[in-house]
């Protein structure tokens, strides 16, 4: 066929769909086609405890695939709104069957989780992104490894055990969770441990307390010959790391936080949302960030892991200043200056412009 005739026919399929494009009729009966916006397709929603769920997603043909351990940003629409969150991947790459998993837990207030764990169906098509992170298992592996988990903070750990025990040959699991029910994939942890594929240690809040990090040498007499990866709140990898730290071992240590640690909240003050045909002004407190304050008035704005690691967030500051959650830091900006800020990260620091 020359291109002539080609580009005739699109001629004649763009005129026959208009207003639409000839590609939003092959999204409605093929959306995971190459050369179609990455999505997924839901499979199946199933419980793992009380609180969280696996998501199993057939991905678009344009999906690149994953290292265990990495994570990968979900679409959602919820009420109207698209909603972008980051989750851990479970499933080994390179399943026979095409599938990939996310699990996911339930938390207060959490808009995206609860329609996750709730309302999502089998059938459904979420938006994803390719594959990020680096908190992965370099190749070869080492030949001693203990992994510190906490919570929802198994899931990554749960990809790298699932694709990589065969090339794993001492491993131990240290996992802190309120009961025993709650914790994620416990059956099929307490199955590798029963098959002597890894050593699991289980701490138990409820009963127990919390996880003691400088007890961990107990724990595990031989921690210093092991290179470490932890995930979990940000207590636990914080006094993960001052101990580390303190052994004199911190280049063998490998962290993954889901949650970006703040420092004290500042005064607030007055954001205005401008650009596009609108103009928003709302007045926040020194502690909500900037995506928060204008999702929760109706304002649409891009994000992504918002924790400040992936930048999809990224905005200009025409001008006033904004404050970084995480290191108490002022940015300020002038009319023409060109400076951008994350807004999932940055509060007003008195007036501030975002432009949109």
């Amino acid at each position: 066929m020359t291109s002539f005739v080609r580009d005739r026919i699109r001629r004649i399929a763009a005129a026959a769909a208009y207003p639409l494009d000839p590609a939003d009729y092959l999204d409605m009966f093929r959306p995971l086609r190459a050369g179609a916006d990455l999505r997924a397709r839901v499979v199946e929603v199933r419980a793992e405890t009380a609180a969280a769920v696996t998501v199993v997603l057939r991905p678009g043909r344009a999906w690149r695939g994953h290292l265990p351990g990495q994570y990968v940003r979900i679409g959602l629409d919820v009420d109207g709104v698209r909603r972008w969150r980051s989750y851990s991947l479970t499933s080994a790459p390179g399943a026979a069957d095409g599938l990939l998993t996310i699990t996911a837990k339930a938390v207060p207030d959490g808009v995206v989780s609860a329609h996750l764990t709730q309302e999502l169906k089998p059938g459904q098509l979420v938006h994803l992104d390719q594959a990020v992170g680096d908190f992965v298992l370099p190749d070869p592996a080492p030949g001693k490894v203990l992994f510190v988990t906490g919570g929802s903070g198994i899931t990554p750990v749960m990809g790298m055990l699932r694709a990589g025990l065969d090339r794993l040959t001492d491993v131990v699991l240290v996992h802190s969770e309120a009961c025993a029910d709650d914790v994620i994939f416990g059956d099929e942890l307490r199955g590798f441990a029963e098959r002597g594929r890894l050593r699991l240690v289980e701490q138990h809040t409820d009963t127990n307390g919390r996880l003691d990090v400088a007890a961990l040498a107990d724990l595990v007499p031989d921690l210093a010959e092991r290179t470490t990866w932890a995930c979990g709140p940000a207590g636990l990898l914080d006094a993960i790391e001052e101990q580390w730290a303190t052994l004199g071992q911190p280049d063998r240590l490998h962290t993954e936080r889901f949650r970006t640690a703040l420092v004290e909240p500042g005064e607030g003050g007055i954001i205005r949302f401008s650009g596009t045909g609108m103009d928003t002004v709302l007045e926040v407190d020194g502690a909500t960030s900037i995506l928060d304050a204008g999702e929760q008035s109706g304002v649409l704005m891009p994000s992504g892991c918002r924790m400040g690691i992936c930048f999809s967030c990224v905005l200009p500051l025409r001008e006033g200043a904004v404050r970084d959650l995480r290191s108490g830091d002022v940015t300020t900006a002038a009319p023409g200056d060109g400076v951008l800020i994350q807004t999932c990260v940055s509060a007003a620091a008195g007036a501030c412009d975002i432009d949109l």
